[in-house]
């Protein structure tokens, strides 16, 4: 065999460990495996015919380079809904809103970072944020001993956090009062005339998930903020977006936007 030939069959070889790994990664167990096996004929197909459609061009194309990403051709763009819904959410409230700067605690770091492109924002989280961005700034904190005076912050948020403060779930310390403690925190550094803007998982009755999350019912979230106002309120069950708190839906996300007086 010339050397060519053994080159030749080495980058093959290597092409056949990619894909074995890759399906397994992509598709899990034999269940799935069937809709892997398709997926890869369809991209052998479409490979061989890329090869011939590429002769001449500027880039090299090797069997040992390939990288199928066989689940990306889906009939709609995936996208997270509860995420998508109260990270916009959000952003909407603060650009209509228009604090001079916003502190976050705990949230979604990229949604904090895109925000900050338009208002000046500090996150605040126990574990660092090792990018930085304009307009962005982070602090090591903890959601039970806030780095702020008391009445220190007039706009603020923390989305989709306190449901897991004492369940461990992010290194931080077991404790079965953690969000209770949070939302105490919260309001102690929100100023008078300040904004709040929380969100929770919702179901029909408030229990522990543990070490995941804590759900709460409607009248649970209105307790733990007793003393501030409720501005709005919105609610995300599966892909749908609305305003109404429905129990009997189960497992939600509910959307509250708070002011203290």
């Amino acid at each position: 065999m010339s050397t060519r030939s053994r080159l030749r069959q080495i980058g093959w070889l290597r092409a056949g460990w990619t894909v074995l790994r890759v399906l397994g990664a992509q598709f899990g167990g034999r269940p799935r495996l069937v809709d892997g096996l398709e997926a890869l004929w369809r991209f052998r197909r479409e490979y061989r015919e890329y090869r011939a459609l590429s002769r001449g061009s500027d880039h090299v194309l090797r069997g040992g380079d390939i990288q199928p990403c066989l689940r990306d051709r889906t009939e709609t763009t995936p996208v997270e809904p509860v995420y998508f819904y109260q990270d916009t959410w959000l952003a909407r409230k603060l650009a209509e809103a228009r604090p001079a700067e916003h502190v976050d605690v705990g949230s979604s770091a990229k949604a904090i970072a895109l925000i900050a492109q338009f208002l000046p924002v500090t996150m605040v989280d126990i574990r660092p944020v090792d990018l930085s961005v304009p307009g962005f700034k982070f602090v090591e904190g903890t959601l039970l001993a806030l780095p702020f005076a008391d009445g220190a912050v007039g706009s603020l948020s923390s989305i989709c956090v306190i449901e897991h403060i004492g369940l461990g779930r992010y290194g931080d310390p077991l404790d079965a009062r953690g969000t209770e403690k949070s939302a105490a925190e919260l309001m102690r550094v929100l100023a008078a005339g300040g904004n709040l803007y929380v969100t929770v998982p919702v179901a029909e009755e408030s229990r522990v998930e543990f070490n995941a999350h804590r759900t709460f019912t409607r009248e649970h979230v209105l307790r733990l903020f007793a003393g501030l106002a409720l501005v709005e309120e919105r609610y995300v069950y599966g892909r749908e977006w609305g305003e109404r708190y429905l129990p009997e839906r189960g497992f939600g996300t509910g959307l509250f936007h708070f002011k203290k007086p």
